[in-house]
């Protein structure tokens, strides 16, 4: 009999503690998904609801290989965009239950909404399904996408007739380009390659292979140091121009309250690294040291007058003429050089 009353009181303890157990990871539970929509900033103090603090003896935070119990978003800790973390609550009964979470934080300033104005427009081939797009001095180098048609060229702005181009294989669908001392820099969508010619003559150098972390190639630039790369997720890749298949480091990109997926197109201008969202009129200004987007152009009026014919005839094209800037897009008739107010 005394055997059966101490299980039966084992039972409802173990019940016990396992009712409150729940309690406490779904009062957790519900606090982290509000948050998730609405996020944080870099300085916000995570505020634990009582019945979890109360309760526990310790909380931690655990994020890849770090762990902390500094429930503060730290730029140390967190980057921008989506944090995939578990929380580790050690209870005072000593039990530890553990529950993953989205952190989403977000920059703390509002993005500028930058104004501009048309002040020139040159032609542009509408046959180039445009991927990548830089300028220098006056000569455009251009990477024109698309399985059959695929090509890296140049030309010079006003003109459209190549100065010299070289075409890909059939299989091959190109991506962005970027300038690098005296050669040019040309990422593949799915081929999972990159090629490398030189800036002069557009002869073909070398291949190199994808970093296995990039999804699929789409945006190249470079600052000076490193290529930069997108590959339609938030991510910019930093990758070593002298191999490009090492990835330097990885930043994630937002704004206040919206962390930018598809980054497509990129250009790197005075600092800042300036990217396209893929199908949206919208241009980013980003500061490279943390992905925070401290600026966004509004092309609605000419992406709308050059996409009406095709949905898929998107803005696509950046690039620098002094501190002006050129828009263009995919197999759009015109370039766009626009002053920045």
């Amino acid at each position: 009999m005394k055997l059966k009353l101490a299980v039966t009181f084992a039972s409802i303890l173990l019940l016990t503690s396992c009712n409150k157990n729940k309690k406490i990871l779904d009062t957790l539970s519900d606090y982290n998904n509000s948050m998730e929509q609405r996020g944080y900033h870099f300085g916000d103090k995570l505020e634990i609801p009582k019945d979890v603090s109360d309760n526990a003896e310790s909380i931690a935070i655990s994020f890849g290989d770090h762990e902390t119990s500094n429930l503060t978003i730290d730029p140390k800790f967190f980057t921008l965009g989506d944090n995939e973390v578990s929380f580790i609550i050690k209870i005072k009964e000593g039990e530890t239950l553990n529950q993953d979470a989205t952190i989403n934080v977000f920059a703390k300033n509002p993005e500028k909404q930058i104004s501009y104005e048309i002040k020139a427009e040159y032609p542009h081939d509408p046959n180039n399904f445009i991927e990548g797009f830089t300028l220098e001095g006056s000569t455009v180098y251009e990477s024109a996408g698309l399985k059959n048609t695929s090509k890296i060229l140049k030309y010079t702005l006003g003109e459209m007739t190549p100065i010299t181009l070289t075409k890909q294989p059939n299989d091959i669908f190109s991506e962005g380009c970027a300038i690098a001392e005296d050669k040019i820099f040309q990422l593949t969508y799915q081929n999972r390659k990159g090629f490398v010619y030189d800036k002069n003559t557009l002869k073909l150098l070398s291949e190199f292979p994808l970093p296995s972390v990039i999804g699929e190639g789409w945006g190249l630039t470079y600052d000076g140091k490193d290529l930069i790369a997108t590959d339609g997720s938030k991510n910019l890749y930093f990758l070593d121009v002298n191999d490009p298949s090492k990835v330097l480091k990885t930043i994630p990109v937002a704004g206040n309250a919206e962390v930018y997926e598809q980054l497509n197109e990129l250009e790197y201008h005075n600092g800042f690294i300036y990217s396209n969202i893929w199908h949206k009129p919208i241009i980013l200004k980003i500061n490279p040291l943390n992905g925070e987007v401290v600026g966004k152009f509004d092309f609605t009026k000419i992406t709308t007058e050059n996409t009406q014919s095709n949905s898929e005839h998107v803005l696509n094209g950046i690039a620098f003429k002094g501190e002006n800037m050129l828009v263009t897009g995919k197999n759009w008739n015109k370039i766009y050089e626009i002053a920045i107010r």
